[in-house]
């Protein structure tokens, strides 16, 4: 009798084993997932005020403009379903479409799209938060299903800053966006718990593609150290900003997909504090950083070397060979310092998230290759909330090393934050002459003109050494075998929509 009943403790302990195994394998509940995310939505859940990447690309699942972005970098029509633009480049005609309703059941008028873009555009007595809408002068309902925008200057880019999460529809009647998030995207908001979680469902209710997944939790996973463990004790199913090292850690319960982050990393100048208000010295700081080294040491040789703020995804406006203007020269580093009254270095300070463990690596290589030019480098690791406040906001800071992504799929999305006057101008840069090319950039209707024009931008920040531009680095993206479709776009972005389980 006893061996008959330690046979049966047997058979149960194995297949508790077995199934344990096969829920962390694929073969658990597919309906669910876990999403690790590096840091909270701490700015705001209204679209039209985050500010941080990490929010957008979060918010991305519950927000829709007029547009949307696509996979191969287009925009598509999303509220709108088509649109119309005179000859002249001033007047954009929108045709709603039917049906799209918002995740508390209204549905979208034109009046909710008025009040939306008016309000992105500052037209409430607010600054706009998109620069490019400064130029909307009107905002006029045809019809129940027609919005006419009219713009003071021709602007052939409007569709993309459209598609931009922060250029979201959302409801006139919800006097609480800041914390009651109501869209129109296939995913609906249930639940913030402030430094823990997100929890998301699924829209039944959504006019396009319904999404495959029904529950969705995006998971605050901070620590860096504990992330591997975390994946592979099943408590996370998905998380998109891995290193090399960190995935050769997982088994082969997960399906890893290498892209490119389309982000610009880099060490990000103050240019008003000393002494990186001089040329000289921030062109030392160029000769003295070797990209390659860096992506060598801490991500494994994977990522691609950049020379200024253009993503390599930008085709039609990235310049590779503004990579070899400042090549790794510890000699000419040395000389360019001394010119400025630095022979023999000096300290600074380099404050980087602590939340991003790519940027922590990057920043540790960094201080280790400029002890060869004599600057003694310190890191400053900070939470998330102050980076964004003291270093993004109040711009104080000496140096910093994040990844600035395009908020929109165009090269003013890039470029605009070192115009003089910019809300995000967090490096202080100012040129007369960059500002003058940036405004002709941005009214020309002629895109060989406007193409010109950005690789002229592109060309005066590695001539002046703006920051200190590093690489576009590889994207890691690690998902629980149980799930398949995960896609990439040229932007900072998690598309949960597409993730399906795995057949």
């Amino acid at each position: 009798m006893k061996k008959k009943f330690a046979l049966i403790l047997l058979v149960l302990l194995t297949l508790t084993i077995v199934l344990g195994a096969c829920s962390s394998t694929g073969k658990g509940d597919s309906s669910k997932i876990t999403i690790g995310i590096a840091q909270d939505l701490e700015d705001s859940l209204d679209p039209h005020r985050a500010v941080a990447a990490g929010t957008k690309e979060v918010l991305f699942n519950v927000y829709e403009g007029l547009m949307k972005p696509a996979p191969d970098g287009s925009v598509i029509p999303a509220v709108a379903e088509k649109f119309e633009v005179s000859q002249d480049g001033k007047e954009y005609t929108f045709t709603l479409r039917e049906g799209v309703k918002f995740h508390n059941g209204d549905p979208v008028k034109a009046s909710d799209v008025k009040y939306s873009i008016e309000k992105i555009a500052g037209m409430m007595g607010d600054k706009p938060r998109i620069s490019a809408f400064s130029l909307i002068e009107a905002v006029n309902i045809e019809d129940e299903k027609t919005i006419v925008i009219k713009l003071s200057e021709p602007n052939m880019e409007l569709p993309y800053h459209l598609a931009m999460t922060n250029a979201a529809i959302i409801p006139e009647s919800n006097k609480t966006p800041d914390t009651v998030a109501i869209g129109t995207g296939p995913y609906k908001f249930v639940s913030r718990s402030p430094q823990e979680n997100i929890v998301m469902e699924s829209f039944d209710d959504y006019w396009g593609d319904k999404p495959f997944i029904k529950d969705v939790i995006f998971k605050i996973e901070a620590n860096a150290d504990t992330l591997v463990m975390d994946l592979m004790g099943g408590s996370l199913d998905m998380f998109k900003h891995m290193t090399k090292t960190q995935v050769d850690q997982l088994d082969d319960n997960f399906r890893i997909y290498e892209g490119t982050a389309n982000l610009v990393q880099a060490l990000y100048l103050n240019n008003k504090e000393k002494p990186f208000d001089d040329i000289r010295v921030r062109q030392a700081m160029c000769y003295a950083t070797d990209k390659e080294g860096v992506i060598k040491l801490a991500f494994d040789g994977k990522g691609v070397p950049i020379g200024s703020a253009v993503i390599p995804a930008f085709k039609k406006y990235y310049m590779p060979e503004l990579n070899d203007v400042y090549t790794y020269d510890v000699e000419k580093a040395k000389e360019l310092l001394k010119e400025a009254g630095y022979e023999n270095g000096f300290n600074m300070t380099i404050t980087v998230p602590s939340n991003y463990d790519p940027h922590v690596k990057t920043a540790e290589v960094l201080v280790e290759q400029y002890k060869k030019v004599g600057i003694n480098a310190k890191l400053e690791l900070v939470e998330w909330n102050s980076w964004l406040s003291d270093v993004y906001g109040d711009r104080k800071h000496q140096s910093t090393i994040v990844g600035t992504d395009p908020s929109s799929m165009t090269a003013r999305a890039m470029l605009e934050r070192y115009v003089s006057d910019s809300g995000k101008n967090f490096v202080n840069f100012s040129d007369e002459r960059y500002d003058e090319i940036f405004k002709k950039a941005i009214s020309t209707v002629d895109d060989e003109e406007s193409t010109i024009c950005y690789k002229q931008l592109e060309t005066i920040l590695t001539e002046k050494a703006a920051s200190v531009y590093i690489q576009d680095m590889a994207e890691f993206v690690a998902l629980n075998k149980k799930f398949d479709g995960y896609t990439f776009y040229p932007m900072y972005i998690i598309d949960v929509s597409k993730i399906k389980p795995a057949s």
